[in-house]
């Protein structure tokens, strides 16, 4: 029986690579995405293209409702869950605390976090093996801003990134026994997109010269991290972090 993965927010960036990867180790891949219909499907055809195994499902992980159809979909599709990374996130745009609304913080702890929360529950209700499942492993993608706060910049991404590792810890030990493993990566500074959505484009590459390898990720490499801690040669790993930022110190 083949392992199946979703992926959220897989239509770019991490998520897109870490789909990619998936497929190309044997997994079937539940693409989701949130608007970016044509960039989710690209993603599907190339795995397929590759003899591999996907399918795009359109949810916003913020409503519980979509992400309700969203599992109902994916297992319908491809079969039993085995494997979740929580990988779909936002940010707004650089400002200080005088600048972040309530309609703000709504909006990224939405997605961030209680979309992360309800997603995991769904995973875990079909991996646990006290209902019947084959234990299993999810992978939350936080962010170094969790530890380095993003004074100035974004704080409130920074503050759900800190929850969404706050419930990666309690998590794993939640459901351990269970026979599911939950461990998170620590992105540093990655070339994606969502430094464009937060309204500049080039933060990479202003700030590389700082890091200690002197240059910025790419998301394949992000990929590389969380298909281990998918991976059975991370059997004995849980409730741990993964940092994948170029040297940088975020303890």
């Amino acid at each position: 029986m083949n392992s199946v993965v979703l992926i959220t927010g897989a239509s770019r960036g991490i998520g897109a690579a870490t789909a990619a990867l998936a497929a190309s180790a044997g997994y079937a891949v539940c693409v989701n995405y949130r608007q970016n219909a044509a960039a989710a499907e690209s993603v599907v055809k190339a795995i397929q293209a590759a003899g591999g195994n996907a399918v795009a499902v359109q949810a916003d992980v913020s409503a519980e409702s979509d992400v309700l159809r969203l599992f109902e979909t994916c297992e319908r599709s491809l079969g039993r869950l085995s494997a979740l990374v929580n990988n779909a996130g936002i940010i707004e745009r650089q400002t200080g605390i005088d600048g972040i609304d309530g309609g703000r913080l709504q909006r990224v702890f939405a997605t961030n976090v209680f979309g992360a929360f309800i997603c995991a529950r769904e995973a875990v209700r079909r991996m646990a093996k006290s209902g019947g499942g084959q234990g299993g492993s999810i992978v939350n993608v936080s962010s170094g801003a969790s530890r380095l706060g993003s004074p100035g910049e974004y704080m409130d991404y920074a503050a759900s990134k800190g929850a969404l590792e706050t419930m990666t810890v309690g998590l794993a030990r939640e459901v351990a026994p269970e026979g599911i493993r939950v461990n998170a990566v620590r992105p540093g500074f990655i070339y994606t997109d969502m430094h464009a959505s937060g309204g500049e484009p080039g933060r990479v590459d202003r700030i590389k010269a700082a890091l200690p390898m002197r240059r910025g990720g790419q998301p394949e490499e992000v990929a590389r991290a969380i298909l281990w801690l998918l991976s059975d040669e991370a059997s004995y790993t849980t409730g741990t972090f993964v940092d994948v930022a170029g040297g940088v110190a975020f303890r």
